[in-house]
């Protein structure tokens, strides 16, 4: 995604008003490793006041570490106005315990359910990369519910190298695309023989934990498209914070 040149500008011009210090990821802080790990990532963040080697984040995925870079540097900037470091052990005993609901989130085993809000093709293209970093599954099966404003056929076809199958459907918001209409779109991008149509989400989850299972291999199922689709998973599956 390009930046906002005038937005950008705009910032800028303000920033100089009121004297605030601007400061820009991969210049004056970022990731400087990251390492897939059982239940997330190792990281080394360089902060704005210091270097913060070997953190475990039980997240999944690239952006989630630049995210906690992000977060690292603004909370140097408001405790220490970026010139002091943050206590190795207080960051590493905090970002241990992150959580981020219905980001790649393993809600099920047997078969393994995932459910992510990805509802844009920004979103599905950070999934895909994150799917294709932490995860190896013999088959993975897509329960797609996508709302009617959105560019559905574009996150289609980003995600679709990453799928075996898809089941679609409708979640529980009047915003949802009618799950023939999805349909219709996922057969042009995916093929007829890899698309089901399933109209309520109960029944197309059910279907693609079935689809999942096919020939006993280790397969698992992603719920994703919004994050409405997101919360209704989680909902069915008995995990309700969000």
């Amino acid at each position: 995604m390009q930046p906002d040149v005038g937005a950008a500008e705009v910032l800028v011009e303000r920033a100089a008003e009121v004297g605030a210090r601007i400061v820009f990821e991969g210049n004056d802080f970022g990731v400087t490793a990251h390492d897939v790990a059982v239940g997330g990532q190792q990281i080394s963040l360089r902060g704005l006041a210091g270097e913060y080697p070997d953190l475990f984040l039980p997240l999944h995925g690239a952006h989630q570490a630049q995210n906690a870079a992000v977060a690292v540097a603004a909370v140097e900037a408001f405790v220490g106005g970026g010139e002091q470091p943050l206590d190795i052990d207080v960051l590493r005993a905090g970002l241990a315990a992150v959580e981020s609901p219905g980001r790649l989130e393993i809600v099920r085993r047997s078969p393994t359910v995932l459910v992510d809000a990805a509802h844009n093709p920004a979103g599905a293209r950070a999934l895909r990369t994150a799917l294709d970093e932490a995860f190896t599954f013999v088959r993975l099966v897509g329960v797609l519910a996508v709302m009617k404003d959105k560019d559905a056929n574009e996150m289609l076809e980003i995600l679709e190298p990453a799928l075996d199958e898809v089941v679609v459907t409708r979640n529980s918001s009047p915003r949802s695309m009618r799950a023939r209409e999805l349909g219709d779109l996922a057969v042009e991008v995916f093929g007829e023989h890899r698309v089901t149509v399933v109209d309520d989400l109960p029944d197309a989850l059910d279907r693609a934990a079935g689809l999942a299972d096919e020939g006993g291999v280790a397969g698992g199922v992603l719920a994703t498209g919004s994050v409405v689709t997101a919360a209704d998973v989680r909902l069915l599956l008995g995990t309700t914070d969000v």
